[in-house]
């Protein structure tokens, strides 16, 4: 249990502390350098024997529109421009009369991997509105022996 705990603090140690110090002031939004609104993506990160796999909903997007960047050797960076494209009409007085599923801001995650991660064996896939991450995991170092010595 110890583990699980231990690598989902590596994973968001800023965000669980935000989380914990100010519960009412996270909101699904962060905001840049520059002033401008980034959106959270949420996220379900599952830890198995060989790799850290990520989920995240992207519905909308295209793979294309997607970017998954290693910084600083152990940063997972996942960012969009969040251009999401509404359907447009061709005839003369077409017009949408509800507007209620917003295109999203800019979208963006970084997650600070342990050191069991391989930065270097990253894959990505997006089907049917869902990212998938996979970081492979680094093999485990051999366990010592200890062989005993007879004395003559």
């Amino acid at each position: 249990m110890a583990s699980i705990v231990d690598s989902f603090n590596l994973f968001n140690l800023p965000e669980t502390v935000e989380k914990i110090l100010f519960p009412s002031s996270h909101h699904s939004h962060d905001y840049t350098r520059e002033g401008r609104v980034v959106s959270n993506i949420p996220v379900d990160i599952l830890d198995n024997p060989k790799e850290y796999v990520f989920f995240m909903d992207v519905p909308g997007l295209s793979k294309s529109e997607i970017q998954v960047t290693v910084e600083d050797e152990n940063v997972l960076v996942i960012r969009s421009n969040g251009k999401r494209k509404r359907e447009d009409c061709d005839d003369e007085g077409c017009k949408y009369l509800r507007l209620e599923r917003r295109a999203p801001h800019k979208l963006q995650r970084k997650f600070r991997l342990p050191e069991n991660a391989n930065p270097s064996a990253i894959t990505a896939k997006c089907e049917n509105g869902v990212l998938t991450v996979t970081v492979e995991k680094h093999p485990p170092p051999p366990k010592s022996k200890t062989v005993e010595i007879a004395i003559a």
